[in-house]
């Protein structure tokens, strides 16, 4: 059995600066109204445990690996998005959410098909197995504040093709997120509980009920930016996409780029997700 098939799988859509114009997404969400600026656009639902009659079949399909992305059977442009991943425990009163509990990070893959004029956000980030990815070494979250474990921590991500290593998103510190820590997780749990089904966005708090109320979950907390050449390449078949949530205390992003050179990682002071395309 997976690891984590009987977790709900959430991602957030838009909580890091720039992102959704570098991934031509910002005109989807352009009747998307939030309470400022910096907020998150919404979130989304890229695996559903348990058969779920609201929502399309595809999302019951397990999508996560460690090792492999899948591209799909269709000509379609597919990017890497790296992002952190947050393991969280989820309360319930009376079947609706009433607390969420971040345990646990590390680096996370939300893969995307890019197409225009898809009707939800799910429908290009679930396209069967290994379509997703969770590095297999996450940190333990002290505390999700100011003061955590996490503040001391960066994300970067890179293309390895033909035999050349490419940075893919910018090097940013995990406090470089719009919305974090009790911000962020007072804003889930408001999203989940309230969210509707309107333009790319669907009713979650349906689909969880009819999940059986998963007690955990693993949510993406938004893509990072892209450098310049992350944004303009897609990913092709025999690519390596990596990418490191490390401790910027411990490691520079130069220790990182020769870790990865000599494919060589200290699990003490790096989540590492690496990912051959097939």
């Amino acid at each position: 059995m997976p690891k984590y098939a009987s977790f709900l799988g959430l991602g957030i859509a838009g909580n890091f600066a720039l992102h959704l114009d570098q991934a031509g997404e910002a005109e989807d969400f352009k009747d998307i109204i939030t309470e400022d600026e910096a907020a998150p656009k919404g979130m989304f639902p890229f695996y559903l445990p348990n058969s779920n009659p609201f929502a399309k079949e595809i999302l019951s399909i397990y999508p996560l690996s460690s090792n492999t992305i899948k591209l799909p059977l269709d000509d379609v442009n597919v990017q890497a998005e790296p992002e952190v991943g947050l393991i969280c425990n989820f309360e319930y009163e009376n079947d609706k959410l009433s607390k969420i509990i971040p345990t646990h990070f590390g680096a996370y893959n939300d893969c995307s098909i890019r197409v225009a004029g898809a009707k939800k956000i799910s429908d290009k980030k679930n396209w069967g197995e290994s379509s997703k990815g969770i590095s297999d070494t996450l940190f333990e979250i002290d505390k999700f504040e100011n003061g955590g474990i996490m503040d001391n921590f960066s994300i970067a991500s890179f293309l390895i093709r033909d035999g050349e290593v490419h940075p893919y998103g910018e090097d940013v510190e995990l406090n470089g997120y719009s919305y974090f820590y009790d911000k962020l997780t007072s804003w889930i749990l408001n999203q989940i509980n309230t969210q509707k089904d309107f333009g790319p966005l669907e009713e979650l708090s349906k689909y969880i009920l009819a999940s059986r109320n998963p007690t955990q979950a693993i949510i993406s907390i938004g893509a990072t930016r892209y450098t310049p050449y992350g944004e303009s390449t897609f990913l092709n078949s025999n690519d390596e996409i990596i990418i490191v949530v490390y401790n910027h205390k411990t490691s520079s992003l130069d220790e990182v780029v020769s870790s990865i050179k000599n494919s060589s990682f200290d699990n003490l002071k790096m989540s590492v997700l690496s990912q051959k395309v097939i």
